[in-house]
């Protein structure tokens, strides 16, 4: 079951051969696939031959092999870990029952709900990226980009596969909307609203994949515990190449701080307008922008208290992160979760019962993890001897879902009025003056070795290469 059989037009593990009907459906959604991504994939980028990992196994020793593909080449597949002999459904109502290898019937409308909205968020991330390889900051970072926009295509058949299998017409159905529908388009947008949001630079794109691809790791986990066999298979193996889009983030926005911090000791100066005249991104435009994306991503968990979530905890499609450590009941009647509203003009605490706050639950999970990437951005700004820290703003601040949707409150947590919050905002937030500055260093670099001014060399090339390895062999 680990090896993947790369003799067949679609690349797979679940021995598509066997099932005629399935293959043959699957096959006639490739070409709409192929058409999607020369429309709405990288932009110019056809031609290249890209220094890309494909997957070759479900090993976790050995899963994937590097090589130069040119893009639309890339092989696309179906790929799920191996079975656990014997799984039981480990929470909420069925638990201690036998996992389940079909869906059952009165879970069908809701299962069919999650694979499409996690379905959705793949393609829309590529459509929001799709024309950053034009200012690429190196090779090095246009490979990196290339690399999670390949790998969102595949966590796209990934979910497509489950539909065609699992959900008959209505999954085949829901497989041609997911390459309908467009990130941003006014008419037939993606179902989540942080995939419509434009990613127009670099700076963007590194709080994309270090805060929005870490939300696409907390919602595979839970959905990794589903009582659904195929489906906690699949999002298992798309766990192991959504590292990398997390790496691609971290060590973005660590390299954007760390020139910063260079030019900073080297003009010996703070000030936001010398260090732009200078060329770099200054501290407190990189904390406005992490303000951004961490808020705009923490609404994806949904709204803090959700019938949905209880509904979908209780009947074993979507347990919790790590929901095998966690000592309690696996069951939740009767728990308690505190989750914030405003009252009196103060954030206060209130306890739902936890079964309704399990998107609050995944969302503070989420947060600590967060938390942690940005002590390590902090580190290179100690490292460089500048006082300066970065800080994750309240979970309360800039929120558009659930019952604090709307609520002005400050990055520090609190209550503030219309005028304070329209006076203030652009201290918090990225500003129209703060993307036009950060567009304005978007150059392509394009020479093997050679990197933009406003960002560091990483430590060490992909896959053992050097730094100034050729990533990208252009037409």
């Amino acid at each position: 079951m680990s090896s993947i059989d790369y003799s067949q037009k679609i690349p797979n593990n679940v021995n598509l051969n066997d099932d005629r009907t399935l293959q043959r459906a699957l096959e006639g959604w490739q070409p709409n696939f192929l058409s999607w991504w020369d429309d709405m994939g990288p932009d110019g980028s056809q031609n290249f031959d890209v220094y890309l990992r494909t997957a070759t196994s479900v090993d976790p020793q050995g899963w994937a092999t590097f090589g130069h593909v040119k893009m639309p080449d890339y092989r696309w597949g179906i790929f799920l870990n191996p079975g656990e002999a014997d799984r039981k459904i480990h929470f909420g109502d069925h638990k201690g029952e036998a996992a389940w290898a079909d869906v059952p019937g009165e879970y069908r409308a809701n299962l069919r709900r999650i694979i499409v909205t996690q379905g959705d968020t793949e393609p829309a991330s590529v459509e929001q990226q799709r024309h950053l390889g034009l200012t690429c900051p190196s090779q090095y970072d246009l490979r990196n980009l290339f690399q999670v926009n390949v790998e969102e295509g595949r966590h796209l058949w990934a979910m497509v596969y489950l539909l065609h299998k699992y959900f008959g017409r209505d999954g085949r159905e829901e497989g041609e909307a997911l390459l309908e529908r467009r990130s941003g388009q006014e008419n037939n947008p993606r179902i989540l609203q942080a995939f419509n949001e434009p990613t127009p630079d670099w700076l963007s794109f590194f709080m994309f994949t270090y805060f929005t691809d870490r939300d696409g790791k907390f919602q595979l986990c839970a959905l990794a515990e589903s009582s659904f066999d195929p489906l906690a298979r699949t999002t298992k193996f798309m766990l192991t190449e959504e590292a990398h889009h997390m790496f691609v983030g971290e060590s973005g926005v660590s390299r954007v701080i760390q020139r910063t911090c260079q030019m900073m000791n080297e003009l010996k100066t703070d000030d936001p307008k010398k260090l732009r005249e200078a060329g770099v991104i200054d501290l407190p435009t990189i904390q406005r922008y992490l303000n951004f994306h961490f808020s705009v991503t923490i609404d994806l968990f949904g709204a803090d208290e959700s019938s949905n979530a209880a509904t979908f905890y209780s009947t074993g499609l979507k347990g919790r992160f790590e929901e095998g450590k966690r000592m309690d009941d696996h069951v939740l009647k009767g728990q308690t979760y505190p989750v914030l509203h405003v009252e009196n003009g103060r954030l206060v605490e209130k306890q739902v019962p936890m079964l309704n706050a399990l998107n609050e639950v995944l969302r503070d999970d989420y947060i600590k993890d967060s938390i942690a990437g940005v002590e390590r951005w902090n580190k290179v700004i100690e490292k460089a001897g500048i006082p300066f820290r970065l800080k994750v703003p309240h979970k309360a601040f800039h929120r558009n879902i659930g019952s604090l949707s709307g609520a002005k409150i400050s990055p520090d947590g609190q209550v503030i009025s219309e005028a304070e919050w329209s006076a203030r905002s652009p201290e918090w937030l990225p500003t129209a003056g703060d993307r036009q500055f950060v567009a304005s260093l978007m150059g392509r670099v394009v020479a093997p070795g050679q990197f933009a001014n406003w960002i560091a060399p990483p430590v060490m090339g992909i896959n053992r290469q050097p730094v100034d390895f050729e990533y990208v062999r252009f037409a």
